[in-house]
């Protein structure tokens, strides 16, 4: 099959690597790529919220299948507009990824349908939003934008007056355009929290093996939230206790849910939870892989990738067996210095072969470009060092010996990705 991936990222890079593992696989494109994609795909300068662009390049490479990673096309229709030319894709379709894309939505989604999440107001005036926070007088309190933020658009107040500015950055400043026209209040919640993607073909649903992710761009847990500084798999927290209970009450409703609200979900769906002391609860969802979530779980999938994907776009998901590696994985995000604010582009980075790689771990491109002979940054986050083990303090150990190796101006990372997980007695 040749296939065209659409996105820049890590989480792009990690699925056109899977894919070419696949006996199945013929040629592999990528649009818009990175400097490392482009060491093993071929890429074209279409921007991946192009929706038209993406679609002409699609009949123009003639592939078998095209796979929408990030959310913003999804969201916008990418999906239905490439099945509508009779071109198959991977990823919801619109009125599906709305799960995503709206989080007013997806609150109502789960109200409707006893799925376990925070208590919650809908609000569209910023005065009534912050009438019922000065009332319910709880804090911290939980102020999420209801459309995409980047990852961006969930604000914790531990006061009054930072819900008053966070609240005014929203929905008066538009510091996420459109996306903040309406805010959810959010009962915030305690515990550990847990990725967990799943394949689905709209009936069917397969979880796959757990990740936590690290947003917080400084060590501790401390500093403003990023699209993600590192992850590892599995998450310890995640116990087959709490598996069972999220298969039973919040997977497989909320595929029923969006089946019977004539929105069936074909894809990959993402489960932000919280480990609560009253169980587990869905904190989001997002309508594709996760990144950096992909980088780690992606390298445990033992079946064929594309097998997978063939049994989405026929709705036959439930014939196929999943096998997962128990090796675990860990990934640490070497970011540009000053992420997730203001960073320089266009630095040269050493410590890689030819190909991006090294051989003491896979490496996963962001943002980066390729001039010259030369890799450079070019985004936030610039690399994911990746690396297989038999227990998750190793994998961390040698992905870390890896990011030592690598070098960049102003280069940063956190030094403590995985590590209080990896003192878990838990495993799944």
């Amino acid at each position: 099959m040749d296939i065209l991936v659409v996105g820049g990222g890590g989480r792009e890079h990690a699925i056109l690597r899977k894919l070419a593992e696949s006996p199945r696989c013929g040629r592999l494109y990528c649009a818009p790529g990175n400097g490392g994609i482009s060491r093993d795909a071929e890429c074209f300068d279409v921007k991946a919220d192009d929706i038209d662009g993406m679609v002409e390049l699609a009949k123009k490479l003639a592939v078998d299948l095209v796979f929408v990673a990030p959310d913003d096309p999804l969201v916008a229709g990418m999906a239905d507009a490439l099945e509508a030319e009779g071109i198959a894709a991977f990823g919801p379709r619109k009125n599906a990824a709305i799960l995503e894309g709206s989080k007013v939505f997806s609150k109502h989604l789960m109200k409707k349908y006893g799925i376990p999440t925070a208590g919650y107001e809908v609000f569209d005036q910023p005065q009534e939003a912050l009438a019922y926070i000065r009332r319910q007088n709880t804090y911290p309190a939980v102020i999420k934008a209801d459309g995409l933020a980047l990852g961006k658009g969930v604000i914790l107040c531990d006061t009054y007056e930072e819900a008053c500015d966070a609240v005014k950055s929203i929905m008066e400043d538009r510091i996420f355009g459109a996306s903040g026209s309406r805010v959810v209040v959010e009962e915030f919640l305690t515990g550990p929290e847990v990725s967990v993607l799943a394949f689905t073909d709209g009936k069917t649903i397969r979880p796959m093996v757990s990740a936590k992710d690290h947003k917080r761009a400084f060590d501790g847990d401390m500093g403003p939230n990023t699209g993600g500084m590192g992850t590892v798999s599995p998450n310890p927290y995640y116990d087959e206790e709490a598996a069972a209970f999220c298969m039973e009450k919040i997977f497989r409703p909320t595929v029923a849910a969006m089946a019977a609200e004539g929105r069936p979900f074909k894809g990959c769906l993402f489960f932000g939870l919280m480990l609560t002391p009253n169980g587990p609860k869905v904190i989001e969802y997002n309508c594709r892989f996760g990144d950096p979530e992909a980088q780690v779980v992606l390298p445990r999938l033992k079946t064929d990738l594309i097998d997978i994907l063939c049994a989405i776009r026929d709705e036959r998901l439930d014939e196929l067996s999943i096998d997962w590696s128990d090796e675990a994985c860990a990934c640490v995000v070497m970011a540009s210095g000053g992420y997730p604010a203001s960073y320089k582009k266009g630095l040269p980075i050493s410590g890689l072969n030819p190909q991006g790689q090294r051989s003491d771990a896979v490496i996963y491109h962001a943002g980066t470009r390729y001039e010259d002979g030369k890799f450079l940054t070019n985004g936030g986050r610039v690399l994911g060092v990746t690396a297989l083990a038999d227990s998750l303090d190793a994998a961390l150990d040698r992905a870390y010996d890896a990011v030592e190796q690598i070098c960049f101006q102003d280069a940063h990372y956190r030094k403590d990705i995985g590590r209080p997980a990896a003192k878990g007695e838990r495993r799944l």
